[in-house]
């Protein structure tokens, strides 16, 4: 008489109907699993290590983080002597303008559109926030460090972009709004004569 694998797939079946992926008792373990380890939880009391019987220890005193430590020169802060830089301390290069372009593309034009006019997607789609126009005499009169600082830090309805945009594509940005305002205020008798538009792309 020949075995029928019907009779056997059956109970199987029924058998894996009646597994569940939620677990209420702890299961059987031959080997322990990563659950079972000497680590501190959070929060929780130790008793026989610590004098003070806490698992969280605070660091020692004038500890600093080697990732977040920033000195108080005027590339990190865009200031000097309490005072907004002049100047952008990287020098400007095409290679440097590219960067902030790029940047600015990604981050800026949202709001301040490509070519820093203020008339982005965003202020479309909500009238009541109003982007500055980058190109207009009041922008153009700031100092770089002042332009830095509204990037890290924000101002007014626009937020602060230090966790999004690096130190050093911060500078660049400033150098390539710099180039805007620059193109938006030129007349055709600055151009050097014998360029053509090829040249200029």
């Amino acid at each position: 008489m020949k075995f029928s694998y019907q009779f056997a797939v059956v109970p199987a079946l029924l058998l894996l109907a009646g597994c569940s992926s939620v677990q209420r008792d702890t299961p059987l373990q031959v080997w322990d699993d990563m659950k079972h380890q000497q680590k501190f939880k959070a929060q929780a009391p130790v008793v026989g290590i610590f004098d003070d019987g806490r698992s969280n220890r605070l660091l020692p005193e004038d500890t600093v983080s080697r990732d977040g430590y920033r000195d108080n020169s005027p590339y990190n802060t865009g200031l000097e002597n309490g005072m907004y830089v002049g100047k952008n301390p990287v020098p400007v290069t095409l290679e440097l303008l590219e960067q902030g372009q790029t940047k600015f593309n990604i981050y800026c034009s949202p709001c301040h559109d490509q070519t820093g006019m203020g008339h982005g997607i965003v202020p479309t789609h909500v009238p009541t926030w109003q982007p500055s126009n980058l190109t207009e005499d009041r922008v153009v009169q700031f100092a770089d460090g002042d332009i830095f600082n509204v990037i890290t830090n924000g101002r007014r309805t626009m937020p602060s972009y230090q966790y999004q945009v690096v130190i050093a594509d911060r500078w660049a940005i400033v150098a390539y709004v710099r180039a805007l305002q620059r193109a938006a205020h030129s007349k055709p008798d600055e151009v050097p004569a014998g360029t053509t538009i090829a040249a200029l792309k």
